[in-house]
């Protein structure tokens, strides 16, 4: 069984049979991340360049030796700075033991933090050993989450809910109607002041005008997919 550790912020571990994916390790400087043993992943994805998304990716990929998937532009910038680093772009399937790991869009923008532009943001679908899991990095609604939930059936999907730099309430319940996940769990709130403090809205709202099962995961927590 697959095992879903929440991080805060953005900030997820998957990890099922010795394989670990590290979704946006924005860790250091995160006042809700959890104490932590020396992460040690398998393989990590970032979403897109912004300090509270690549975050700790580079100090960890250096010292695990576990490679950075994410989109070209923005692995480049990783290889300079001495990660191993995987480009790829919207659409194709990154074939992995546990799986595979699909790129897909985002709308967002994305640049590192010394401000160099990195090409586009993305989300990630991943198939782990069965199960599929959605991560969409910052982003807004768009009508295109149907089609990506067509072509792939969501089990768990995770949305940012914290409104002002993301979706808030209303635009992520509307991505939870086009996803049609089993399963979604909120975050990207409560990091900053201007970010929604808490999931509530969200979650009643979930419960109201949709069958998914929202599961709200405080950092340090996990869900069993």
């Amino acid at each position: 069984m697959a095992t879903l550790r929440y991080l805060g912020h953005a900030c997820f571990i998957l990890e099922q049979q010795g394989t670990s994916i590290l979704f946006d390790p924005f860790l250091t400087g995160n006042p809700l991340a959890p104490s932590l043993p020396e992460l040690k992943p398998t393989l990590i994805l970032v979403t897109h360049g912004h300090g509270d998304h690549l975050g700790d990716a580079l100090d960890i990929a250096k010292r695990s030796g576990a490679p950075i998937l994410t989109m070209v532009e923005l692995a480049s910038y990783c290889a300079s700075k001495g990660a191993k680093a995987t480009g790829a772009n919207y659409g194709g399937k990154v074939a992995f033991d546990f799986g595979w790991v699909k790129l897909v869009p985002a709308w967002h923008t994305s640049s590192v933090p010394e401000g160099v532009y990195v090409g586009n943001p993305c989300g990630f679908v991943v198939n782990f050993f069965g199960k599929t899991f959605y991560h969409p990095g910052d982003t807004c609604v768009f009508e295109d989450m149907k089609l990506i939930a067509e072509l792939t059936p969501i089990d768990v999907a995770y949305l940012p809910v914290g409104d002002f730099y993301t979706m808030g309430t209303d635009e992520a319940v509307k991505a939870v109607q086009l996803l049609q996940p089993k399963i979604v769990i909120p975050g990207h709130y409560g990091t900053f002041p201007v970010l929604v403090p808490n999931a509530n809205d969200f979650r009643q709202s979930v419960e109201r005008a949709t069958t998914a099962q929202c599961v709200v995961l405080k950092p340090g927590e996990t869900y069993n997919m």
